[in-house]
């Protein structure tokens, strides 16, 4: 008799007779072929590459077998509050091969009422409602496992509002016929609060908390108990969205990558003191009058606008994710993800605020993954103001509305991003908006909106850029996801302008004339840095230190947060003085009104690879350029 439990072995049976369109149906994998021809700057991860997308999981049939059985170590998880842990699975099948793997399902019941079909296509019905969150090879610790048919696998499970189960399949990731199941695996509370996001509020002295929970409003009340440390706490409220599978704009987010994302909460905590530490916690007033509380965090506030201070600012792009006990490894999909990650955890104590410029999670439509995302985060996201902007594979997808008409957000459309975080944005489906902090003024642009001359996000840039005030703020940030100054990747430089195609020649005259002194992109996965430039001409023959007018812009990218690395051009365009394909970040150091320390880190080791020096007097900004000022005349 085959050890399975029965209850989700009788569901799922029923569920795929009840289903019977096991071949004729476009699996996941075939996404592919909606690439083509649609984005030639579509991010060469495209929705087929993604490892869930592998798994041609409507074609799963049952076939259980009395020599298959699969057992875990604990099914309570989360006893004494923890948010994830460890757990052994063991396995057993007297018929192995190497292709037979292990899924991670959540929720594991396989229920066929859950099941979408997509409106007016018939054969777009899934045979198996969801992708598995994880998998790995039944080989993957054992490798004699063909020969043994035994094997243990160690799984890291997080918190996801939903029961667990162990599926073990053989026939591969094409024909996959499911041969046993584990019992379900629970946590001791599914809905605890859990991976809590800071980010700047609309104002400097204002902080926003945003978490998950499982908690929606007609059961419990979500609020923030925080204060300065070592003060007596006040208690905040706290906003709940969510959102639907209509929500999504097509699949693999509204079928087999559908999962329900719990309920995502925002608390304000305002009038904050500059550069005080807090202390805070996430909770939710249950009907008992009984409060859940999430673990004691801190954070700094902000320091005053204009303020003369140390501030550190660290700026990645495209990092994606990766799981530590090394599930979902198909062609090393994010490879340098928890390399960054691990770099900044073991450097918080030394920057003061992050920038994510797009490329986040790389879930391409399953859902699943941004609870990993933020989980894999959490302990930086917690502390720090994480600060993200808008990408392709946050925001694109066909007929959506966004600017590139390409796939590359597997049916997302931008709704995961703008609901997960919080951003001081008027409008939270068009991802743009400024920040400050301290002596810096930061304008972020959203690449997968038109932003050329006469849309409302290029009025909106001009206004963003023009609102600083150097004198208070010398520092002057712009930054977009994709290229829309310059690069030399080989698959921009193929278009002939090393640049997003009519990027800069929108917007190079508004970089110009309010004098950016540092624009950064990723969506190119390495590491550029231009002279300051204006025109295509470097309008500076110093490569280290820079000092006096702002007569043109560097143009910096890096996209080398943790996805895989894209290759340079064979040219070398005299603007570009140092490339580095490697995964990395830039620091930004200001020392001073006066002093601005640029670095570009490798993430393997955390040293400096390419640096320089900017040194500014407040006259050198209003100091006349070319383009730079309105024009004049003896009656002014």
């Amino acid at each position: 008799m085959s050890k399975v439990n029965v209850n989700n072995l009788l569901t799922l049976l029923l569920f795929l007779v009840s289903n019977n369109f096991a071949y004729g149906v476009r699996h996941a994998s075939s996404h592919t072929s909606l690439v083509s021809g649609l984005d030639p700057h579509l991010d060469h991860a495209s929705i087929g590459e993604h490892p869930l997308a592998k798994i041609a999981i409507r074609k799963a049939v049952v076939a259980l077998n009395e020599s298959a059985s699969i057992r875990v170590n604990h099914l309570l998880l989360g006893s004494k509050g923890e948010d994830t842990e460890w757990l052994n699975v063991d396995l057993e099948y007297l018929e192995p091969t190497n292709d037979d793997w292990v899924g991670v399902f959540s929720p594991p019941n396989f229920n066929s009422s859950d099941c979408y079909q997509e409106t007016g296509n018939q054969s777009e019905a899934p045979n198996i409602c969801t992708s598995p969150i994880k998998y790995k090879f039944a080989n993957h610790s054992t490798p004699d496992y063909v020969h043994r048919g035994r094997a243990t696998l160690s799984f890291q499970i997080i918190n996801q509002r939903a029961d667990f189960s162990f599926a073990l399949f053989t026939g591969g990731f094409e024909n996959p016929k499911l041969v046993a199941v584990s019992d379900p695996v629970s946590f001791a509370n599914p809905k605890a609060p859990l991976y809590p996001r800071l980010a700047h509020g609309k104002v400097w002295d204002e902080m926003t908390v945003t978490w998950t929970s499982g908690y929606n409003n007609d059961e419990a009340t979500p609020l923030v108990e925080w204060g300065r440390k070592g003060h007596t706490k006040k208690l905040s409220p706290a906003g709940t969205l969510t959102f639907t599978r209509g929500s999504m704009c097509g699949a693999p987010a509204r079928t087999i990558g559908w999962r329900d994302p719990g309920f995502i909460h925002t608390s304000f905590l305002k009038e904050l003191w500059p550069n005080t530490i807090y202390e805070y916690r996430m909770g939710h007033l249950l009907r008992n009058e009984l409060t859940v509380w999430s673990k004691t965090y801190s954070f700094k506030s902000s320091p005053y606008p204009g303020e003369d201070s140390l501030q550190r600012v660290i700026i990645f792009g495209d990092m994606g994710k990766a799981e530590r006990d090394g599930s979902n490894e198909y062609a090393t999909y994010q490879p340098g993800s928890l390399i960054t990650t691990d770099q900044l955890i073991n450097d918080i104590q030394n920057y003061d605020i992050v920038f994510h410029i797009g490329g986040l999670a790389y879930a391409n439509g399953f859902l699943s993954q941004w609870d990993q995302f933020t989980a894999q985060m959490e302990p930086i996201s917690s502390v720090k103001p994480y600060m993200i902007a808008s990408g392709n594979h946050e925001r694109d997808f066909p007929n959506s509305g966004s600017f590139y008409d390409a796939p590359d957000s597997g049916g997302e459309c931008g709704v995961l991003a703008q609901t997960m975080y919080y951003l001081p944005t008027d409008n939270k489906a068009k991802l743009w908006y400024s920040t400050d902090y301290g002596m810096f003024h930061f304008c972020i642009a959203d690449s997968e909106h038109d932003w050329r001359e006469g849309s409302e996000q290029y009025s909106w840039i001009e206004k963003c850029l023009a609102s600083v005030d150097r004198q208070k703020q010398p520092w002057l940030i712009f930054a977009s996801h994709r290229v829309l100054g310059y690069s030399s990747n080989s698959w921009i430089a193929d278009e002939g302008e090393f640049e997003e195609p009519t990027g800069r020649a929108h917007l190079q005259k508004l970089w110009q004339k309010y004098k950016v002194d540092i624009a950064f992109y990723g969506h190119v996965h390495n590491y550029e840095r231009t002279c300051p430039i204006y025109q295509d001409q470097c309008v500076n023959s110093e490569t280290s230190h820079y000092s006096g007018t702002v007569n043109g812009t560097i143009h910096v990218v890096v996209g080398g947060g943790g996805s895989h690395l894209s290759n340079n051009t064979e040219v070398n365009p005299v603007w570009s003085l140092y490339k580095d394909r490697d995964w990395g970040f830039v620091k930004l150091t200001a020392f001073n009104h006066s002093s601005l320390l640029f670095e570009y880190k490798k993430s393997i080791d955390g040293e400096v690879y390419d640096n320089f020096m900017i040194s500014r007097d407040y006259k050198d900004v209003l100091a006349c350029v070319h383009d730079g000022c309105e024009a004049t005349t003896m009656a002014n």
